[in-house]
């Protein structure tokens, strides 16, 4: 009857730590899932890229399809534009782009919209320019409209992530590449739903600086799930060692090592008297 018990007490100490495990165990199950789905998001990306993104290029989607427009099927095609570039509304947008591998330089997208000759208006981002000349770029973009050629790719738009600032057209704040609050602070009607990350051609006095779509993208996702889920195996190999001690009463401090160590106590102790004696003697 006394087996009853102390079944119930290995339960209920296993209970705590089984319970933290099994969180954990879950946490790091999901994390792994999760690195596979975004593996596999990423290689469907780089064969969108590596299908579009290259070769000749194509025509714009026409606008009567402008509203079924979906990046999946559209988003980094190569295509050539042809229209006028209303300087005046250039949009300055706040990012960052490398200047070499593991350096990034702060600056602006400039972000001007592109009318063609049938009256829609295509946004094109004309490349990169650094934060101390981007006034300087401007100014000499201002001198009205001009005729231009654009070669790039078809990109999405973007929407505003949590920590991002918001885009505030009254101080020509710009931090999201949303073509919406462009068409709306620019007075812009019949624009695209995409814009045109337009390639590295040379730009007068070098700037902007375009061709900034990255085409090269690392794709290390199943290193990571391979590690989280290596982690989830350690985590229950650890948790199957500990139980197995508190349950089979081996684990340092367990009832019967202290049994042990209190039998020996009073053994020694059982010896003292006759000590005590011989040194009396």
């Amino acid at each position: 009857m006394s087996e009853v018990p102390a079944v119930r007490t290995r339960l209920a100490s296993l209970a705590m730590p089984a319970v933290a495990t099994g969180i954990a165990l879950a946490v790091l199950v999901s994390l792994g899932n999760w690195q596979l789905d975004r593996k596999s998001w990423k290689e469907g990306l780089l064969a969108q890229i590596e299908s579009r993104a290259y070769g000749e290029a194509g025509e714009v989607l026409p606008e009567a399809s402008w509203s079924d427009w979906r990046a999946e099927a559209d988003e980094f095609r190569r295509i050539e534009l042809r229209g006028t570039l209303l300087h005046d509304l250039t949009v300055p947008i706040h990012g960052l782009a490398e200047e070499r591998r593991g350096l990034a330089v702060q600056g602006f997208y400039l972000f001007t919209p592109l009318r063609r000759s049938d009256g829609s208006v295509v946004v094109v981002n004309r490349g990169f320019v650094p934060t101390e000349l981007r006034d300087a770029t401007l100014s000499a973009a201002a001198s009205g409209p001009s005729e231009a050629r654009i070669v790039g790719l078809v990109r999405a738009p973007e929407t505003r992530a949590l920590f991002v600032p918001g885009n505030d057209a009254g101080r020509n704040s710009w931090f999201v590449r949303n073509l919406s609050d462009i068409a709306e602070a620019k007075r812009l009607t019949r624009v695209a739903p995409f814009y045109v990350d337009a390639d590295a051609t040379p730009q007068t006095g070098g700037w902007p600086k375009g061709g900034q779509t990255q085409l090269t993208l690392r794709n290390s996702h199943l290193q990571y799930a391979v590690t989280w889920f290596g982690l989830a195996g350690t985590l229950i190999a650890v948790f199957g060692a500990f139980a197995w001690r508190r349950w089979t009463g081996r684990e340092p401090g367990s009832a019967g090592e202290l049994e042990a160590r209190d039998t020996g106590h009073d053994q020694s102790d059982a010896a003292e008297p006759h000590q005590g004696r011989r040194f009396a003697e």
